[in-house]
């Protein structure tokens, strides 16, 4: 799976502390803490029809993200949300559109790990693309990856930052495989998630999902754990074993780039009877009438 361009694209332009670019002019320092040292955290929105859903939570993660590495003159909800209608407005953006937002520490005075060396506050950038949900809804295939996912004794995933590297990694491993992307394990040998999505298994129709110990607790993820008891669908947070996955009814990931996604194949296995199940299907509806209804104007 490789996401497609597209031409609405051409032209973007995105914010930087106050100053919109076109997405060919540079506008990010050499000097800038996520330049120096992937020392900066992000969010993924999403926009339907003027509205983002989830856009309190994930500035909130955002904030909890930033407190948690030490950043300093953190800006509040009401600007980031300035910046980003006005980035929306000045790329005529309405709909179906995905949303980067990263705040980084800010530029060094010098070349440096040092956040002492970070003293003019922090960088805002916000980069809007025409994007479609990026899954293909016929059915992905996972490959285990020998990378795991690390927990908080090694970086706390309760900090969404923007050091990937980890991620990358196994899904180098899942392209050399063949296959979409990534199953990650964590230090004990469970599930955590994939490369880039939370993952959901239906077991005798109930949603059993990881716990949250090593990977970030995704705001899809919370959306669909509850709503789903409300339409007859019980969920159970626990540790999955990765010989568990091949023997469960159906798959699913989620995430606010690709929604809900069926998985087809893990390390190829066919889950189930192989194609996208109905309650995948029930849950990937269920969560688009949802985000579809909930947003907050921007």
């Amino acid at each position: 799976m490789l996401q497609n361009y597209d031409e609405r694209n051409a032209d973007v332009r995105y914010w930087v502390n106050g100053v919109l670019r076109h997405r060919d002019e540079p506008g990010l320092s050499p000097f800038d803490s996520v330049v120096q040292g992937g020392d900066a955290v992000w969010e993924g929105l999403r926009l339907y029809s003027g509205k983002i859903f989830g856009l309190t939570e994930h500035l909130d993660r955002l904030r909890r993200s930033a407190l948690a590495l030490g950043f300093v003159d953190i800006p509040k909800h009401a600007e980031i949300v300035d910046a980003v209608s006005a980035t929306l407005r000045a790329n005529g953006m309405t709909d179906g559109v995905h949303i980067r937002l990263t705040l980084t520490r800010g530029v060094k005075v010098t070349s440096g790990m040092d956040p002492r060396l970070n003293q003019a506050g922090p960088t805002l950038i916000v980069l809007p693309e025409h994007k479609a949900p990026v899954y293909d809804t016929s059915g992905l295939s996972l490959v285990t990856a020998s990378v795991r996912r690390p927990g908080p004794a090694v970086l706390d995933p309760k900090i969404h930052h923007n050091n990937l590297l980890n991620s990358i990694l196994a899904k180098l491993e899942a392209n050399v495989a063949g296959a979409d992307d990534a199953m990650m394990l964590d230090e004990r040998g469970f599930v955590a998630e994939t490369n880039a999505t939370n993952l959901f298994a239906v077991v005798d129709g109930a949603l059993h999902t990881p716990t949250s110990a090593a990977c970030p607790e995704g705001i899809t993820r919370a959306t669909i754990l509850k709503i789903a008891p409300s339409s007859g669908l019980p969920v159970v947070v626990r540790d999955i074993s990765q010989a568990e996955m091949y023997a469960v009814d159906e798959v699913f990931c989620t995430g606010t780039m690709g929604e809900v996604a069926g998985v087809t194949r893990i390390d190829g296995r066919p889950i189930g009877n192989g194609q996208v199940g109905p309650v995948t299907l029930r849950v990937a509806a269920l969560y688009r009438d949802h985000a579809a209804t909930h947003g907050e104007p921007v």
